[in-house]
């Protein structure tokens, strides 16, 4: 009866180490593929991710040449001759370009959007500060410009920001 059972173990013991091996291998396999898979599924989502992210920091990049004093002045020239209610429209200006592009935060990372918002309410104190101590539209126009001019503008260190991050991408 021994001999029956170390002859039966002589059979078994190499089948079930086959068995192991071949179990091994296959999972292995079945690994290295699901992983392939997955690698291939990201990759194609960041493909396709891209053109949307690229048109969300193409489209800050426009907040921010909108966004800079000297080019919203241009833009928007003064109604009355009252430093607040141009102050107020040039605010306003601002504040309805920000909501049009608010969205565009979905796509773009969290320091450039800060960057954005800070350059944003940057402006918005300047322009701000500057109508309290102006006593009309006209000097308000020409103080902001001057202010632009003394310091490094907010809007263009956020848009150097965004270019560097396009970068990161491409």
């Amino acid at each position: 009866m021994e001999d029956k059972i170390i002859e039966g173990l002589a059979y078994a013991l190499p089948a079930a180490v086959t068995g192991f091996v071949a179990y091994m291998i296959l999972s292995q396999f079945i690994s290295q593929d699901n992983n392939e898979k997955k690698l291939n599924a990201l990759i194609e989502k960041k493909r396709e991710s891209l053109p949307l992210k690229l048109q969300a920091y193409e489209r800050l990049l426009l907040f921010c040449e909108r966004l800079n004093p000297s080019k919203l002045l241009l833009r928007i020239a003064p109604i009355g001759d009252d430093a607040t209610a141009y102050a107020n429209l040039l605010i306003a200006n601002i504040e309805q370009e920000y909501e049009h592009n608010m969205v565009q935060q979905l796509y773009i990372s969290d320091e450039s959007w800060k960057a954005i918002l800070a350059a944003k309410n940057i402006t918005i104190n300047k322009i701000r500060n500057t109508a309290e101590k102006a006593k009309n539209a006209k000097e308000l126009r020409e103080n902001v410009l001057i202010d632009v001019f003394k310091d490094e503008d907010a809007t263009a260190i956020a848009a150097q920001f965004i270019k560097r991050e396009v970068k990161k991408l491409l």
